[in-house]
């Protein structure tokens, strides 16, 4: 009898192990399922405002085509390398996706250029991936965790996180200085949607969250060929190096508790301008570090490493 209950045993334990295992690979594949050479669409619209004399902005709608490159591909770890074409010619570097499995090290957007770096429980982030999210110049944006669903056909990975303005908002408005993104990637037959429920909030010390309007938003991807994005990627070939320098000096500011506050300007430039800069010289990486650390605000109580 105890040699048949601990068969039992062992078999419930053993499907267990092989559910995780399957279900890790369903994430995996779901999460390079965002790779590859798209026809792009991006719409936003404002659906709401709490106050009544509130003037809805105007729609946006832009479109495009976009490269999504698996540019580190680890058992806990994937890292997507977006890259913008505009009139099939004009190549952008764009925004950079990390998912990383059972992640427990987070930032999360406060306001002001201010993000404020923590740790989650173990036992919090078990069977979650963190999904975070970094601009043109791989400085913070915002980051997230969330469980990866695979349910009637669907796969879907959703999640709410503060950030700053998106970039079609952050140099025309200045009503608001925090969006809280609502979050779902979800995969498709025909490739992948970005879905979004924002908030557009007022955010001052000591004072309650003011939601000034909500926004629906839509990022759709649509496989197509990869010859498509030839001209990205020919352009990422003559690129990658000096963005891996770039990764590598930003982990080094990353690794710290507490907060990292970046100025917006320095010189009368924001920092993607001053990258621009760097990668035409093909600057290496202690030129990189050097860019990075005249951005971040000197804070005894904030700096890497928590020191």
């Amino acid at each position: 009898m105890k040699t048949k209950n601990l068969l039992l045993t062992l078999c419930v334990l053993t499907s267990v192990v092989i559910f995780a295992q399957d279900k890790k690979q369903q994430d995996i594949d779901a999460i390079k399922a965002m790779c590859g050479c798209y026809d792009i669409t991006f719409k936003y619209t404002e659906t709401f405002a709490p106050e009544i004399d509130y003037e809805k902005h105007h729609d946006y709608t832009a479109y495009g085509k976009e490269l999504a490159l698996l540019i580190e591909d680890e058992p806990n770890k994937l890292s997507i390398q977006h890259i913008l074409v505009v009139h099939d010619t004009m190549v952008i570097k764009h925004w950079r996706q990390d998912w990383i499995y059972e992640n427990e090290k987070v930032f999360h957007y406060d306001k002001d250029n201010n993000w404020v770096f923590s740790e989650l429980p173990e036992d919090e982030v078990k069977g979650q991936w963190t999904q975070k999210v970094y601009q043109v110049d791989d400085s913070p944006r915002y980051s997230g965790s969330a469980t990866w669903v695979h349910f009637d056909g669907k796969h879907y990975w959703e999640n709410a996180s503060d950030s700053p303005l998106p970039r079609r908002e952050y140099s025309k408005r200045d009503d608001y200085n925090v969006m809280r993104r609502g979050n779902r990637q979800e995969i498709t037959k025909t490739g992948w949607i970005h879905e979004q429920d924002n908030d557009k909030i007022i955010r001052k010390d000591g004072e309650e969250d003011v939601l000034l309007a909500q926004e629906k938003g839509y990022n759709i991807y649509t496989k197509v060929a990869d010859k498509d994005c030839a001209v990205a990627e020919k352009w990422w070939d003559n690129h990658e190096k000096f963005w891996s320098k770039a990764r590598s000096a930003w982990d080094k500011a990353y690794d710290r508790k507490g907060d990292l506050t970046l100025l917006k300007k320095v010189d009368g430039q924001p920092m993607f301008m001053k990258f621009y800069e760097l990668e035409g010289k093909e600057a290496n990486k202690k030129e990189i570090s050097a860019l990075i650390d005249q951005f971040i605000t000197q804070n005894e109580e904030t700096k890497a490493s928590g020191k």
